[in-house]
């Protein structure tokens, strides 16, 4: 194909409403961008200009120098030029009224730039995260005048592309770091009368980054009910989603009380998390220490080492319970706790140390009763003094 009749194509796709070929035709990612033929140069430029309406015409430019630049290795180039193409798209959905047949396009002219943003900060020895905030700044053009789109009927509206933006947003904004950045579109979006109109792989996807950034602000309860949807819905075959999907939604079923099974987490090949299982319910706090250590460069890649920290509150809850059933009374000696505490090989822990441990227990609920610190004892309820984790949720 050359450049007459790629813009030809282009100008069709346009006229005839036809957004997925349109998006496809100018996408990073399709087969066109082998083609010689279509190099830019000034001459190419004009016959641009000439064969397809303004802004259309500045899109295909832009993404014909993204291409040259690509090529030619400049991929701080690409990303400019591929930012001007997703500038050039925002100016043609706002010239649309009442109609969304462009929302492809965009969808695949914003997941390009958020690549190309990528490529680009791998070249960047200073600023790290500077150019993937400007090409959420770029996105937020086309999120703004979705947003606004008021006037749609529900078929045409262009508020139906919201959530696939707030998506590449999440994606930009967990690499950076700037998790709080996430709530305004959260709330967006939970307010938003298409919410449940959005495509299923959509709304797991935002329902994963959700769920992962309830579980950094520790509320595990949402955080359950997003990667819960996430993974359910989530299609059988896509192992690898689901094993993503599981990395975060274990570590929160845990500290719910909630454990997981060998056979699953095996098929996932998770088996990482086992061992802190049977560390946990055995109340082994030097085997979960062993199994940090051991596994540690996982659970950081991951994101979830401090996550993962916390559940050995756990294993203190489990081994403290163990004291109560050997001592079989109500009121436990701190120094019983404390020496089972250096029998698990916690062996500088002191007696104010004990106690602090327990104040926090109960603090939390995972142990009913109070320290009387006059003799140096832990009073636990004569009914049910240690709650099952899941009842606490």
């Amino acid at each position: 194909m050359n450049i007459i009749g790629f813009c030809q194509s282009i100008e069709k796709a346009a006229h005839e409403r036809r957004g997925s070929i349109l998006a496809r035709l100018l996408s990073l990612r399709d087969d066109h961008i082998y083609n010689r033929n279509l190099t830019i140069n000034s001459n190419v430029e004009n016959v641009i200009d000439d064969n397809i309406s303004n802004p259309l015409n500045e899109v295909v430019i832009s993404h014909l120098r993204c291409l040259k630049s690509l090529n030619d290795k400049k991929i701080m180039d690409a990303y400019n030029h591929q930012s001007a193409c997703t500038t050039s798209v925002t100016k043609l959905l706002q010239l649309q009224k009442e109609e969304n047949w462009s929302l492809p396009l965009m969808y695949t002219v914003c997941l390009d730039l958020r690549l190309v943003a990528q490529q680009a900060e791998k070249c960047m020895s200073q600023n790290p995260g500077s150019i993937l905030e400007k090409a959420a700044e770029c996105l937020m053009g086309c999120f703004r005048v979705c947003a606004a789109d008021n006037r749609a009927s529900d078929v045409d509206t262009k508020r139906l592309g919201m959530l696939n933006l707030v998506n590449q947003l999440f994606k930009v904004y967990f690499s950076i770091n700037k998790l709080h950045l996430c709530k305004p579109l959260i709330r967006a979006i939970e307010s938003s009368a298409f919410k449940d109109h959005f495509s299923i792989s959509q709304q797991i996807t935002y329902r994963y980054f959700v769920g992962r950034k309830a579980m950094f602000d520790s509320d595990y309860k949402s955080a359950d009910e997003y990667l819960t949807f996430a993974f359910e819905n989530c299609h059988r075959r896509s192992i690898k989603n689901k094993r993503l999907i599981l990395i975060y939604l274990v570590p929160v079923k845990m500290l719910l009380g909630f454990m997981p099974s060998r056979k699953v987490l095996q098929k996932y090949d998770l088996l990482q998390f086992w061992e802190l299982v049977e560390a946990v319910k055995q109340g082994n706090l030097k085997q979960i220490d062993t199994v940090m250590d051991k596994h540690q460069s996982f659970f950081i890649r991951a994101g979830i080492y401090l996550i993962v920290e916390k559940i050995k509150i756990l294993a203190y809850r489990n081994l403290f319970r163990k004291v109560y059933l050997i001592e079989n009374t109500h009121q436990i000696p701190v120094s019983s706790l404390q020496a089972a505490l250096k029998f698990t090989g916690q062996g500088d822990v002191g007696l104010d140390e004990t106690q602090c441990i327990v104040a926090n227990l109960i603090y939390d609920g995972k142990i009913k009763g109070y320290i009387s610190f006059q003799h140096r004892k832990v009073v636990v309820s004569k009914q049910n003094p240690f709650p099952s984790l899941s009842s606490l949720c």
